[in-house]
């Protein structure tokens, strides 16, 4: 190799292992497939056949291999290694979510509500940005790991399509008044000085009260999941039946008369960060993370406007051996940085790259972003372009076009107005679930009970 090329290669190896970008999806992920396929193997002298029948929900069946496909899902986008017994506990669970879907699809099919292909397609880019994945890495993991795409995309129809059937039947009941935005504005002037918390949620519904030792169980190996490092909106995307399940549990800020008083108490008393024991509440048990808190009307926060460009790698980096394209990339890049002064001259270049990521990322609070990132922007003067931070699909640089004091803790009438939609359709969501398990004829097969 040229000493050029030497040079290129260390260069990229170096900035990988300082990069404050997305983390590398290479390592776990051969971690991520080899682990399931050793749990497989061992389940596999007891697996029953794929196509045993486990329910009949109003005339549509439900089978074994409805069941692998979702626990193989949450296998794959956990990255963890799960025993046959933890999925053995969580089987019972699965068979309920899976009938509740069948449920809502059924309703959604009597309502000739249609969710189109880019809907579907907006939710998983999504999930990826969320969990810091480059575009398409949640679909390219899926095939690579002989999970069918379908057992996500289906799911994620049924989480659109019933929130379509939500704001159906609620109709003008469910659209906000500006007395009712000011009346809730009104509650936050009364409730100054009082906590507020950004936080998410994972909800897991018990159909009788009397027997939740089911729930209980599955709702504990969540959390042990949860605790080992399997990401929150994943997890919360699969298993959660509150309506905040599409965002990935986040609730966004709440303050504590909009909780149930079980989980006030416990939110009050934990760290950032923390993921909760089970709350149990009207319906079922909340699992509950807080990711920030503050105080009703007083947050001072710095508002970041940012304009990025991106350089994509024609396959992913391997920093030892980069290819001839990746170094011309991380040329390209290191010119940039010197000839590059404006926010409208970053955008001009994102766009000639062929903006595989978008030139504006959004407003962008400097007090909530993952501190590698933050100390980066943090002290990046207006104007200025950073310095090349590499991952393994591409080289981003970041330019701060605007930088303003704000008082994160105003919360604006659409702000106000999205919360109130979001308390009325998770409402009616719980009535009409519960009405449709009452009017529906499920047929519960011996093979259902059976644990794998």
């Amino acid at each position: 190799m040229s000493k050029t090329h030497c040079t290129a290669s260390t260069a990229l190896a170096v900035l990988l292992a300082f990069s404050a970008t997305v983390p590398a999806m290479a390592a776990p992920h051969h971690k991520a497939a080899a682990k399931p396929a050793a749990t497989k193997e061992a389940a596999a002298p007891v697996k029953p056949p794929e196509d045993q029948i486990l329910a009949v929900i109003n005339g549509q069946v439900l089978t074994q291999r409805d069941v692998d496909n979702r626990a193989k899902l949450f296998v794959l986008s956990t990255g963890l290694p799960i025993s046959p017994e933890i999925m053995g506990r969580m089987r019972g669970q699965i068979i309920h979510q899976l009938i509740d879907e069948r449920l809502k699809t059924q309703e959604i099919l009597k309502r000739h509500i249609n969710v189109e292909p880019d809907q579907i397609a907006g939710a998983i880019a999504n999930i990826e940005q969320r969990n810091g994945m480059p575009k398409n890495a949640l679909r390219n993991r899926l095939a690579s790991d002989g999970v069918s795409l379908t057992t996500l995309i289906d799911q994620i129809r049924v989480q659109i399509g019933w929130m379509q059937v939500l704001r159906e039947k609620l109709g003008e009941e469910g659209r906000i008044t500006a007395t009712q935005i000011s009346q809730r504005e009104q509650a936050l002037q009364a409730e100054q000085g009082r906590a507020q918390y950004f936080m998410s949620e994972i909800f897991v519904p018990v159909a009788d009260p009397r027997h939740d030792e089911a729930e209980l169980a599955f709702t504990k190996t969540i959390i042990s999941q949860l605790r080992e490092g399997a990401p929150f909106p994943i997890v919360a995307a699969q298993f959660s039946q509150a309506q905040s399940a599409l965002d990935g549990g986040s609730m966004g800020w709440v303050q504590e008369d909009n909780l149930d008083p079980q989980v006030v108490n416990i939110v009050r008393q934990m760290p950032i960060g923390a993921i909760s024991n089970p709350i149990q509440v009207a319906g079922g048990f909340v699992i509950a993370t807080v990711q920030a808190k503050r105080v009703v009307g007083k947050q001072m926060g710095t508002m970041l406007e940012l304009r990025q460009a991106f350089f994509p790698f024609d396959a992913p980096l391997n920093p030892q051996n980069p290819t001839e394209q990746q170094r011309a990339a991380l040329q390209k890049a290191t010119t940039a940085v010197q000839t590059i002064h404006s926010c409208d001259a970053m955008e001009a270049l994102n766009k000639s790259l062929g903006e595989k990521r978008p030139s504006n990322p959004g407003s962008q609070i400097l007090e909530r972003l993952m501190p590698q990132m933050k100390s980066v922007l943090e002290s990046l003067p207006p104007n200025q372009v950073s310095r090349p931070l590499v991952s393994m699909d591409g080289i981003a640089l970041l330019m701060v076009c605007d930088r303003q004091q704000k008082n994160l803790a105003q919360q604006s009438p659409s702000e106000i107005a999205d919360q109130l939609m979001n308390e009325h359709v998770e409402q009616a969501s719980r009535q009409l679930q519960r009405d449709l398990q009452r009017r529906a004829i499920i047929e519960m097969r011996p093979a259902a009970k059976a644990t794998n």
